[in-house]
Protein backbone atom coordinates (compact mmCIF):
# COMPACT_ATOMS: atom_id res chain seq x y z
CA UNK A 1 0.00 0.00 0.00
CA UNK A 2 0.96 3.70 -1.05
CA UNK A 3 2.08 6.00 1.82
CA UNK A 4 2.13 8.84 0.79
CA UNK A 5 -1.22 8.74 -1.80
CA UNK A 6 0.57 10.86 -4.49
CA UNK A 7 -2.93 9.93 -6.47
CA UNK A 8 -5.12 11.39 -3.56
CA UNK A 9 -9.12 11.73 -5.00
CA UNK A 10 -9.54 15.05 -7.10
CA UNK A 11 -12.51 17.14 -6.20
CA UNK A 12 -15.27 16.58 -8.75
CA UNK A 13 -18.24 18.75 -9.13
CA UNK A 14 -21.21 17.21 -6.43
CA UNK A 15 -23.30 17.46 -10.67
CA UNK A 16 -20.75 15.29 -12.12
CA UNK A 17 -21.73 12.08 -9.54
CA UNK A 18 -24.28 10.07 -11.15
CA UNK A 19 -26.54 9.07 -7.98
CA UNK A 20 -29.12 6.57 -8.74
CA UNK A 21 -32.02 5.88 -6.30
CA UNK A 22 -29.91 3.25 -4.41
CA UNK A 23 -26.13 2.89 -4.41
CA UNK A 24 -24.84 -0.29 -3.37
CA UNK A 25 -21.18 -1.38 -2.83
CA UNK A 26 -19.90 -4.07 -1.33
CA UNK A 27 -16.51 -3.99 0.81
CA UNK A 28 -14.00 -6.94 2.28
CA UNK A 29 -12.67 -7.42 5.32
CA UNK A 30 -8.90 -7.92 6.42
CA UNK A 31 -6.79 -9.77 8.60
CA UNK A 32 -8.31 -9.64 12.13
CA UNK A 33 -11.51 -10.10 10.58
CA UNK A 34 -11.21 -14.35 11.58
CA UNK A 35 -12.71 -16.03 14.65
CA UNK A 36 -12.57 -19.60 15.49
CA UNK A 37 -15.52 -21.69 13.58
CA UNK A 38 -16.08 -19.08 11.01
CA UNK A 39 -16.78 -21.82 8.49
CA UNK A 40 -18.63 -23.64 10.13
CA UNK A 41 -22.43 -22.70 10.13
CA UNK A 42 -21.67 -22.03 6.03
CA UNK A 43 -20.36 -25.54 5.31
CA UNK A 44 -23.81 -26.45 6.08
CA UNK A 45 -24.92 -25.39 3.03
CA UNK A 46 -25.38 -27.32 -0.35
CA UNK A 47 -22.50 -27.31 -2.50
CA UNK A 48 -20.08 -25.52 -0.16
CA UNK A 49 -17.68 -27.94 1.24
CA UNK A 50 -16.86 -28.96 -2.46
CA UNK A 51 -16.30 -25.30 -3.04
CA UNK A 52 -13.86 -24.77 -0.26
CA UNK A 53 -12.05 -28.14 -0.79
CA UNK A 54 -11.55 -26.48 -4.50
CA UNK A 55 -10.21 -23.04 -3.07
CA UNK A 56 -8.03 -25.21 -0.01
CA UNK A 57 -6.06 -26.82 -3.21
CA UNK A 58 -5.34 -24.04 -4.88
CA UNK A 59 -3.91 -22.33 -1.90
CA UNK A 60 -2.18 -25.31 -0.16
CA UNK A 61 -4.30 -24.43 3.19
CA UNK A 62 -6.43 -26.76 5.24
CA UNK A 63 -9.30 -24.33 5.20
CA UNK A 64 -11.75 -27.21 6.48
CA UNK A 65 -9.15 -27.97 9.72
CA UNK A 66 -8.93 -24.22 10.20
CA UNK A 67 -12.25 -23.14 9.46
CA UNK A 68 -14.15 -25.22 11.87
CA UNK A 69 -11.73 -27.03 14.59
CA UNK A 70 -8.70 -24.65 14.59
CA UNK A 71 -8.43 -21.99 17.91
CA UNK A 72 -7.60 -18.69 17.95
CA UNK A 73 -4.34 -18.79 18.32
CA UNK A 74 -3.75 -20.86 14.89
CA UNK A 75 -5.79 -19.05 12.87
CA UNK A 76 -3.84 -16.29 13.75
CA UNK A 77 -0.77 -16.91 12.23
CA UNK A 78 -0.74 -14.83 9.01
CA UNK A 79 -0.08 -17.79 6.31
CA UNK A 80 -3.62 -19.63 8.16
CA UNK A 81 -5.58 -16.26 7.93
CA UNK A 82 -5.04 -14.70 4.99
CA UNK A 83 -6.48 -17.68 3.03
CA UNK A 84 -8.92 -18.17 4.86
CA UNK A 85 -10.52 -14.24 4.83
CA UNK A 86 -10.60 -14.79 1.27
CA UNK A 87 -12.14 -18.24 0.77
CA UNK A 88 -14.71 -17.18 3.53
CA UNK A 89 -15.73 -13.89 1.59
CA UNK A 90 -15.75 -16.02 -1.88
CA UNK A 91 -18.10 -19.00 -0.06
CA UNK A 92 -20.40 -16.00 0.41
CA UNK A 93 -20.01 -14.21 -3.07
CA UNK A 94 -21.33 -17.74 -4.52
CA UNK A 95 -24.47 -18.08 -2.71
CA UNK A 96 -25.44 -14.02 -2.63
CA UNK A 97 -24.39 -14.29 -6.75
CA UNK A 98 -24.97 -17.99 -7.67
CA UNK A 99 -25.32 -16.89 -11.47
CA UNK A 100 -22.09 -15.56 -12.08
CA UNK A 101 -20.25 -18.58 -13.24
CA UNK A 102 -17.39 -16.48 -15.00
CA UNK A 103 -16.01 -13.07 -14.81
CA UNK A 104 -17.08 -10.76 -11.79
CA UNK A 105 -18.62 -12.47 -8.95
CA UNK A 106 -21.33 -10.05 -8.63
CA UNK A 107 -23.93 -8.42 -10.82
CA UNK A 108 -22.36 -5.60 -12.37
CA UNK A 109 -26.35 -3.62 -12.57
CA UNK A 110 -26.56 -3.77 -8.69
CA UNK A 111 -22.88 -2.86 -7.41
CA UNK A 112 -21.48 0.45 -8.19
CA UNK A 113 -18.05 0.00 -6.20
CA UNK A 114 -15.87 -2.75 -4.58
CA UNK A 115 -13.26 -2.22 -1.99
CA UNK A 116 -11.31 -4.35 0.38
CA UNK A 117 -9.39 -3.58 2.98
CA UNK A 118 -5.99 -4.94 3.74
CA UNK A 119 -5.93 -8.84 2.50
CA UNK A 120 -9.52 -8.14 1.35
CA UNK A 121 -8.77 -6.42 -1.74
CA UNK A 122 -7.78 -9.38 -2.93
CA UNK A 123 -11.38 -10.93 -2.67
CA UNK A 124 -12.42 -7.51 -4.13
CA UNK A 125 -10.28 -8.34 -6.90
CA UNK A 126 -11.60 -11.39 -7.62
CA UNK A 127 -15.59 -10.01 -6.80
CA UNK A 128 -14.62 -7.57 -9.59
CA UNK A 129 -13.62 -9.93 -12.49
CA UNK A 130 -9.71 -9.44 -12.43
CA UNK A 131 -8.35 -13.21 -10.72
CA UNK A 132 -10.82 -16.00 -11.13
CA UNK A 133 -10.73 -17.90 -8.07
CA UNK A 134 -8.27 -20.38 -8.69
CA UNK A 135 -5.28 -17.61 -8.95
CA UNK A 136 -7.26 -15.35 -6.17
CA UNK A 137 -6.61 -18.40 -3.92
CA UNK A 138 -3.03 -19.09 -5.14
CA UNK A 139 -1.79 -15.26 -4.78
CA UNK A 140 -2.94 -14.99 -1.00
CA UNK A 141 -1.58 -18.46 -0.22
CA UNK A 142 2.06 -16.81 -1.22
CA UNK A 143 0.76 -13.20 0.52
CA UNK A 144 0.29 -15.16 3.90
CA UNK A 145 3.11 -17.18 3.68
CA UNK A 146 5.97 -15.28 2.62
CA UNK A 147 4.25 -11.94 5.33
CA UNK A 148 4.52 -14.87 7.82
CA UNK A 149 7.84 -15.16 7.21
CA UNK A 150 9.01 -11.83 6.79
CA UNK A 151 7.16 -11.35 10.13
CA UNK A 152 9.45 -13.65 12.13
CA UNK A 153 12.89 -11.41 11.10
CA UNK A 154 12.16 -8.46 13.76
CA UNK A 155 9.72 -8.66 16.42
CA UNK A 156 7.01 -6.33 15.49
CA UNK A 157 2.99 -5.81 15.71
CA UNK A 158 0.61 -3.55 15.72
CA UNK A 159 -1.89 -1.39 17.96
CA UNK A 160 -4.62 0.67 17.25
CA UNK A 161 -5.06 4.27 17.88
CA UNK A 162 -8.89 5.47 18.65
CA UNK A 163 -9.57 9.09 19.10
CA UNK A 164 -7.57 12.25 19.94
CA UNK A 165 -6.67 14.63 17.38
CA UNK A 166 -5.51 13.24 14.16
CA UNK A 167 -2.57 15.82 14.08
CA UNK A 168 -0.95 14.97 17.37
CA UNK A 169 -2.02 11.59 17.06
CA UNK A 170 0.96 11.59 13.60
CA UNK A 171 3.34 13.55 15.69
CA UNK A 172 3.16 10.91 18.35
CA UNK A 173 3.68 8.27 15.59
CA UNK A 174 6.66 9.90 14.19
CA UNK A 175 8.00 10.41 17.71
CA UNK A 176 8.01 6.86 18.48
CA UNK A 177 9.39 5.72 14.74
CA UNK A 178 6.33 4.24 14.29
CA UNK A 179 4.60 3.83 10.83
CA UNK A 180 0.39 4.81 10.51
CA UNK A 181 0.03 1.28 8.66
CA UNK A 182 -4.15 1.57 8.60
CA UNK A 183 -5.92 4.89 8.23
CA UNK A 184 -9.32 3.64 9.00
CA UNK A 185 -11.12 6.98 9.29
CA UNK A 186 -13.81 7.35 11.99
CA UNK A 187 -11.10 8.72 14.07
CA UNK A 188 -9.37 5.32 13.66
CA UNK A 189 -5.40 4.47 12.83
CA UNK A 190 -2.95 1.75 13.43
CA UNK A 191 0.21 1.73 14.29
CA UNK A 192 3.05 -0.42 13.62
CA UNK A 193 6.48 -1.10 14.07
CA UNK A 194 8.94 -2.92 16.63
CA UNK A 195 7.47 -4.29 20.35
CA UNK A 196 9.61 -1.72 21.91
CA UNK A 197 8.44 1.26 19.61
CA UNK A 198 4.52 0.29 20.76
CA UNK A 199 5.34 -0.24 24.02
CA UNK A 200 6.66 3.16 24.32
CA UNK A 201 2.93 4.50 22.59
CA UNK A 202 1.30 2.82 25.17
CA UNK A 203 3.68 4.62 28.05
CA UNK A 204 3.02 7.76 26.49
CA UNK A 205 -0.35 7.90 23.93
CA UNK A 206 -1.82 11.07 21.73
CA UNK A 207 -4.19 12.84 24.45
CA UNK A 208 -7.28 11.88 24.86
CA UNK A 209 -6.33 8.84 22.89
CA UNK A 210 -6.80 4.98 23.53
CA UNK A 211 -3.97 2.38 22.20
CA UNK A 212 -5.24 -1.24 22.01
CA UNK A 213 -2.42 -3.52 21.09
CA UNK A 214 -3.71 -5.63 18.30
CA UNK A 215 -3.34 -9.84 18.23
CA UNK A 216 -1.27 -9.73 15.27
CA UNK A 217 2.17 -11.12 13.91
CA UNK A 218 4.37 -8.58 12.84
CA UNK A 219 3.90 -4.97 11.13
CA UNK A 220 1.78 -5.07 8.18
CA UNK A 221 1.93 -2.58 5.99
CA UNK A 222 5.30 -1.33 6.93
CA UNK A 223 8.97 -1.87 5.35
CA UNK A 224 8.74 -4.75 7.49
CA UNK A 225 7.39 -6.32 5.43
CA UNK A 226 9.60 -5.99 2.25
CA UNK A 227 11.15 -9.21 2.14
CA UNK A 228 7.58 -9.94 1.04
CA UNK A 229 7.12 -8.07 -1.96
CA UNK A 230 9.76 -10.19 -4.59
CA UNK A 231 8.41 -13.39 -4.10
CA UNK A 232 4.82 -12.00 -4.10
CA UNK A 233 5.99 -10.04 -7.46
CA UNK A 234 7.06 -13.08 -9.07
CA UNK A 235 3.40 -14.63 -8.33
CA UNK A 236 1.82 -11.77 -9.75
CA UNK A 237 3.46 -12.33 -12.88
CA UNK A 238 2.25 -15.75 -13.53
CA UNK A 239 -1.33 -14.18 -13.24
CA UNK A 240 -3.33 -13.07 -16.28
CA UNK A 241 -5.44 -10.62 -14.36
CA UNK A 242 -8.71 -9.18 -16.35
CA UNK A 243 -9.58 -5.38 -16.56
CA UNK A 244 -12.37 -5.31 -14.01
CA UNK A 245 -15.95 -5.07 -14.80
CA UNK A 246 -17.08 -3.58 -11.42
CA UNK A 247 -15.26 -0.26 -10.37
CA UNK A 248 -13.15 -1.20 -7.86
CA UNK A 249 -11.19 0.67 -5.35
CA UNK A 250 -7.67 0.50 -4.25
CA UNK A 251 -6.94 0.95 -0.30
CA UNK A 252 -3.77 2.78 -1.50
CA UNK A 253 -5.36 5.90 -2.02
CA UNK A 254 -9.08 5.36 -2.65
CA UNK A 255 -9.11 5.49 -6.47
CA UNK A 256 -10.92 3.00 -8.56
CA UNK A 257 -8.20 1.76 -11.08
CA UNK A 258 -9.70 0.16 -14.79
CA UNK A 259 -6.78 -1.39 -15.72
CA UNK A 260 -5.90 -5.14 -14.03
CA UNK A 261 -1.95 -5.09 -14.73
CA UNK A 262 -2.04 -2.01 -12.74
CA UNK A 263 -4.35 -4.31 -10.08
CA UNK A 264 -1.87 -6.70 -9.57
CA UNK A 265 1.00 -3.90 -9.12
CA UNK A 266 -0.67 -2.12 -6.25
CA UNK A 267 -1.78 -6.01 -5.07
CA UNK A 268 1.59 -6.41 -4.56
CA UNK A 269 2.96 -3.12 -3.30
CA UNK A 270 0.09 -2.56 -0.84
CA UNK A 271 2.11 -5.25 1.80
CA UNK A 272 4.98 -3.12 2.75
CA UNK A 273 2.36 -0.25 2.55
CA UNK A 274 -0.34 1.39 4.19
CA UNK A 275 -3.43 1.02 3.83
CA UNK A 276 -5.80 4.27 2.83
CA UNK A 277 -8.88 3.26 4.04
CA UNK A 278 -10.23 6.43 5.18
CA UNK A 279 -9.89 7.41 1.23
CA UNK A 280 -12.30 4.89 0.27
CA UNK A 281 -14.81 5.44 2.13
CA UNK A 282 -13.97 9.14 1.27
CA UNK A 283 -15.01 7.76 -2.56
CA UNK A 284 -17.80 6.04 -1.20
CA UNK A 285 -19.64 8.63 0.07
CA UNK A 286 -18.72 10.84 -3.21
CA UNK A 287 -20.07 8.33 -5.30
CA UNK A 288 -23.54 8.43 -3.16
CA UNK A 289 -23.31 5.37 -1.86
CA UNK A 290 -26.75 4.51 -0.11
CA UNK A 291 -25.99 1.16 1.16
CA UNK A 292 -23.10 -1.18 2.47
CA UNK A 293 -22.60 -4.45 2.58
CA UNK A 294 -19.97 -6.18 4.60
CA UNK A 295 -18.82 -9.72 3.15
CA UNK A 296 -17.85 -12.12 5.74
CA UNK A 297 -16.35 -12.37 8.61
CA UNK A 298 -17.99 -9.56 8.68
CA UNK A 299 -18.13 -6.33 11.24
CA UNK A 300 -15.02 -4.45 11.47
CA UNK A 301 -15.57 -2.51 8.17
CA UNK A 302 -19.41 -2.07 9.20
CA UNK A 303 -18.95 -0.43 12.35
CA UNK A 304 -16.74 1.76 10.74
CA UNK A 305 -18.92 2.76 7.76
CA UNK A 306 -22.13 3.33 10.60
CA UNK A 307 -19.35 5.71 12.25
CA UNK A 308 -18.39 7.51 9.15
CA UNK A 309 -20.86 7.45 6.46
CA UNK A 310 -23.87 8.59 8.64
CA UNK A 311 -27.66 7.20 7.30
CA UNK A 312 -25.97 4.34 5.04
CA UNK A 313 -27.94 1.40 5.33
CA UNK A 314 -25.21 -0.89 6.14
CA UNK A 315 -25.54 -4.95 6.47
CA UNK A 316 -22.52 -7.21 8.22
CA UNK A 317 -22.97 -10.74 6.46
CA UNK A 318 -21.41 -12.64 8.91
CA UNK A 319 -23.58 -15.76 8.78
CA UNK A 320 -25.55 -17.13 6.61
CA UNK A 321 -28.57 -16.60 8.86
CA UNK A 322 -27.59 -12.86 7.33
CA UNK A 323 -28.40 -13.99 3.92
CA UNK A 324 -31.83 -12.86 3.49
CA UNK A 325 -30.52 -9.09 4.37
CA UNK A 326 -27.96 -9.72 2.21
CA UNK A 327 -30.08 -10.61 -0.50
CA UNK A 328 -32.58 -8.11 -0.23
CA UNK A 329 -30.61 -5.47 0.07
CA UNK A 330 -28.55 -6.44 -3.29
CA UNK A 331 -32.20 -6.96 -4.92
CA UNK A 332 -33.03 -3.70 -4.34
CA UNK A 333 -30.34 -1.91 -5.68
CA UNK A 334 -30.07 -1.69 -9.91
CA UNK A 335 -27.89 1.21 -10.46
CA UNK A 336 -27.17 0.73 -14.30
CA UNK A 337 -23.95 0.78 -15.73
CA UNK A 338 -21.27 0.56 -12.88
CA UNK A 339 -18.34 -0.70 -14.68
CA UNK A 340 -15.01 1.02 -14.26
CA UNK A 341 -15.35 1.72 -18.01
CA UNK A 342 -18.89 4.20 -17.25
CA UNK A 343 -17.62 7.68 -18.64
CA UNK A 344 -20.18 9.05 -15.97
CA UNK A 345 -18.44 7.01 -12.66
CA UNK A 346 -17.40 10.54 -10.81
CA UNK A 347 -14.81 8.80 -9.61
CA UNK A 348 -11.31 9.18 -10.48
CA UNK A 349 -9.67 6.52 -12.20
CA UNK A 350 -6.34 5.31 -12.08
CA UNK A 351 -5.30 4.94 -16.07
CA UNK A 352 -3.08 2.10 -17.61
CA UNK A 353 0.13 4.22 -16.81
CA UNK A 354 -0.67 4.12 -13.24
CA UNK A 355 -1.79 8.09 -13.05
CA UNK A 356 -4.42 9.31 -11.86
CA UNK A 357 -7.24 10.85 -14.37
CA UNK A 358 -4.34 10.37 -17.04
CA UNK A 359 -2.45 13.05 -15.91
CA UNK A 360 0.82 13.39 -15.00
Amino acid sequence: MIAAASCLPTAVPEAAFRKPEGVLAIVCPGQGAQTPGLLSPWLELPGLSDHLARLAEACGVDLLRHGTVSDAETIRDTAVAQPLIVACGLLALGELFPDRTAGALVDPDRVVALGGHSVGEITATAAAGVLDETTAMRFVGVRGREMAAAATVTATGMSAVLGGDAAEVTAVLEREGLTPANVNGAGQVVAAGTLDQLAALTASPPARARVIPLQVAGAFHTVHMAPAVAALAREAALAAPRDPEVRLLSNADGTAVDDGTEVMRRLVAQVSNPVRWDLCIETLAALGTTAILELPPAGTLANLAKRAMRGVQVVALRTPDDLEAARALVTEHANGPTTAADGEAGTPLVDRTGRQGGQA
